[in-house]
């Protein structure tokens, strides 16, 4: 394994962990303990990470997230319609991320893919969120180059939100957006808990060639409080729970499902 490969994963297990051992890369990636330690010195001379006795724990985020961002249910969904919506994700597009844990699933999925790394120094992809934990998750990855529109923080979801978030987005286009939404009603379409956060999402979708609405399938029939206009919407992407009656009733509202 080259040591670029090395580091990645090295990132990769801090992101999901939170802390590390000399023993565990030993393992996971058959390497040397000697070499271990020289890849986790490395990254702590970059600031990726803080050297521990045996090993090193994620300095990425400044702050802890509330459990929900940590633990969240139907997990084993969000990876499913993660790897769909990155299915979709080329070099060099410009892509938007909405806040949200399933959105959150889709950014690391993001930082996993190799094909999107090109060669030490290139960008490769441009991710524009509005999610301060998503822009914080991406940070670490040298390909990506993340764009955090303006706004004030919505301490509920680590979202910004308000007249410069939409004013920021408005000047931009994005090849993609997903954004994800807390309920989906085949007639009334998809439906988030914050007016704020729903004025947001809508821009994505506005300022993007095609936008996709990302949920699992338990989203699918309960609402939330606000309508999201789902003229400039492409699609949704859920989880291979959909059933054929679902994914009937959404294509006929408008909303052509991806899973």
């Amino acid at each position: 394994m080259k040591r670029e490969e090395r580091l990645n994963h090295i990132l990769d297990l801090l992101a999901s962990r939170r802390q590390i051992d000399v023993d565990e890369i030993v393992q996971q990636l058959s390497t040397s303990p000697a070499t271990a330690r020289r890849d986790l010195d490395s990254l702590a001379a970059a600031s990726l990470l803080t050297r521990t006795h045996g090993g090193a724990v994620s300095n990425s985020v400044a702050y802890d997230l509330p459990s929900r961002y940590q633990r969240e249910e139907h997990d084993e969904e969000k990876v499913q319609v993660a790897k769909a919506a990155a299915a979709l994700v080329e070099k060099d597009m410009v892509i938007g991320l909405s806040g949200g844990t399933t959105t959150k699933a889709i950014a690391t999925e993001l930082g996993l893919r190799q094909e999107l790394v090109g060669e030490p120094g290139r960008v490769t992809l441009t991710v524009v969120t509005n999610a301060v934990n998503i822009a914080s998750l991406l940070a670490v990855r040298p390909n990506i180059r993340v764009m955090v529109t303006g706004g004030v923080l919505n301490d509920r979801s680590y979202e910004l939100v308000g007249p410069m978030a939409q004013a920021s987005l408005a000047k931009i286009t994005l090849d993609l957006s997903f954004v994800g939404a807390n309920g989906l009603d085949a007639q009334t379409g998809p439906m988030v808990g914050d007016e704020m956060e729903a004025a947001v999402n809508e821009q994505l979708i506005r300022q993007s060639e095609r936008s996709f609405v990302v949920v699992d399938s338990s989203k699918i029939g309960q609402r939330s409080f606000v309508i999201l206009d789902r003229e400039h919407l492409t699609g949704i992407i859920t989880d291979t729970k959909v059933t054929d009656a679902q994914r009937a009733a959404l294509a006929t509202g408008g909303m052509p499902v991806y899973s």
